[in-house]
């Protein structure tokens, strides 16, 4: 299995809130994390590094490689419940930190099984030799109107509300999650990407350079150049596992 990662401020914003955590925690098993902080400027950063951080932790601390599919799933979705409640509880105790949030997309990639989980707008995609697919849901006011057939996916691309979430990890006591299984084969790839990325590049130019591109190592850097070339107006993070 092979990773990379990137995340950059962008053109626009003066702090960089994205995160991310690339983690091998055995030979066939390996662990990535993208996290969009929100909050303004003194604690979006703040709770997109705490969630990563404790979530993270938490899974090194309580995986097992005999956990079976159910378990993996069980095991993500107590650590996104953690990772939650540190947030919100320090939301609440720090006068500064009042309201801070964070997306938070994930991958367990246990062999040829990844298992993914979501909250809010960074997104998980799937990529072979032929085709990307979004394996996550957007937890957004522009996902509800295009499941309602309000909008087309083009429309929703370019519309002014793209960015409203309905979900966040911190933003109250509890939170809820969205988990999906993800079987891979040799060579396919996995993306997980902040809206800073995939507002400005699209799916197909996305399947191009990672499939196209001539080195692998340097696909991350070309995602963030291609988000840049369009003004970048927010952090770019992007993280690919090729199994």
């Amino acid at each position: 299995m092979e990773y990379w990662g990137i995340t950059d401020t962008g053109l626009v914003r003066a702090q960089n809130q994205d995160a991310y955590r690339i983690e091998q925690l055995d030979r066939h098993t390996v662990l990535a994390v993208v996290c969009d902080g929100m909050g303004g400027a003194k604690a979006g950063n703040i709770a997109s590094k705490l969630a990563i951080d404790v979530f993270t932790e938490e899974i090194i601390r309580s995986y097992k490689s005999s956990m079976s599919q159910e378990q993996l799933e069980q095991l993500l979705t107590g650590a996104v419940k953690l990772a939650n409640y540190t947030v919100y509880e320090q939301s609440v105790k720090v006068e500064d930190f009042a309201g801070m949030g964070t997306t938070l997309v994930a991958a367990l990639i246990c062999g040829k099984t990844a298992t993914v989980i979501n909250v809010g707008d960074s997104r998980c995609y799937h990529i072979t030799r032929e085709d990307i697919h979004r394996v996550t849901e957007d937890h957004s006011v522009v996902q509800m109107m295009v499941n309602r057939g309000e909008l087309t996916l083009e429309e929703a691309r370019v519309y002014p509300g793209r960015n409203l979430i309905t979900r966040a990890v911190g933003t109250a006591p509890t939170v809820e999650s969205d988990v999906f299984p993800v079987y891979l084969e040799r060579g396919e790839v996995l993306l997980l990407s902040t809206d800073g990325l995939h507002d400005e590049v699209e799916d197909q130019e996305i399947l191009f350079e990672v499939v196209h591109g001539v080195n692998n190592d340097n696909c991350c850097q070309r995602l963030l150049d291609i988000a840049n070339m369009r003004g970048s107006p927010d952090n770019v993070t992007a993280v690919l596992v090729m199994v």
